[in-house]
């Protein structure tokens, strides 16, 4: 496949899913939003992946690439009927896109999180092969709030209602990160912005978090190998 990322923070890329995308062959394009680059014609790409980042989708006034970017992401996916990953940012950015609605949440919700699926989640192929209730990582202080019309809730949890979501048949959403890998929290450690955010939830805590994560991240790697593998089985057919 094509596929297409959008980048707002270059540390906030596919992560575990690169090597994955590389070794079956697909070809990779980058765009930088965040850092002026264009988005390009939509219509050459097989699938469109949305990723994280530190603003917020109503931040329209100050970065007037999210109108382009919210744009790109309807067309490619109500439009052409094409598939979609967005993961944090990119889950909010696709419900924003298609008439959801986004906001702040009460708390920040950083670390680890268990998420519970849904009945549409449990009976949705993206979800084969998994258990009801998720071991997930989060980093994000704002949610979707309300779905997009047609949009259906696969996983959430007290703290966010809206974990992850579906449109359509081929387009997802995660505000949870699918994506970790070992340098994710390291990386991100050194965003100012994630670093207050990180220090603001877990307080103390916060420096054993890539210790952590270590310990977890089998078991991250494997969940996000099979998620692979069931999106491309669905995106294919």
């Amino acid at each position: 496949m094509r596929i297409l990322v959008f980048q707002h923070l270059a540390v906030e890329h596919p992560g575990a899913f690169t090597a994955l995308w590389t070794a079956a062959g697909h070809a990779i394009t980058t765009v930088e939003l965040d850092e002026g680059a264009a988005i390009p014609d939509v219509t050459a790409f097989d699938l469109m992946v949305a990723m994280g980042g530190p603003m917020d989708v109503w931040q329209e006034a100050e970065l007037p690439w999210l109108v382009h970017e919210k744009a790109a992401i309807a067309r490619f996916v109500a439009e052409l009927g094409r598939p979609y990953l967005g993961i944090c940012l990119g889950h909010q950015l696709l419900a924003t896109a298609l008439g959801g609605t986004v906001g702040s949440m009460a708390a920040p919700e950083v670390g680890f999180a268990n998420v519970e699926l849904t009945p549409a989640g449990r009976a949705d192929p993206l979800f084969a092969g998994f258990p009801d209730r998720l071991d997930c990582f989060q980093w994000h202080g704002a949610e979707v709030k309300t779905l997009p019309p047609g949009g259906v809730t696969l996983a959430g949890n007290a703290a966010c209602p809206i974990q992850a979501m579906r449109w359509g048949r081929l387009a997802y959403g995660f505000q949870y990160h699918v994506e970790i890998t070992p340098t994710t929290v390291p990386d991100w450690q050194a965003v100012p912005a994630y670093l207050a955010s990180l220090r603001a939830a877990l307080g103390d805590r916060a420096s054993a978090l890539p210790d952590e994560v270590a310990e977890r991240l089998p078991a991250f790697t494997a969940a996000a190998r099979q998620l692979n593998r069931n999106f491309f089985s669905i995106a294919s057919t």
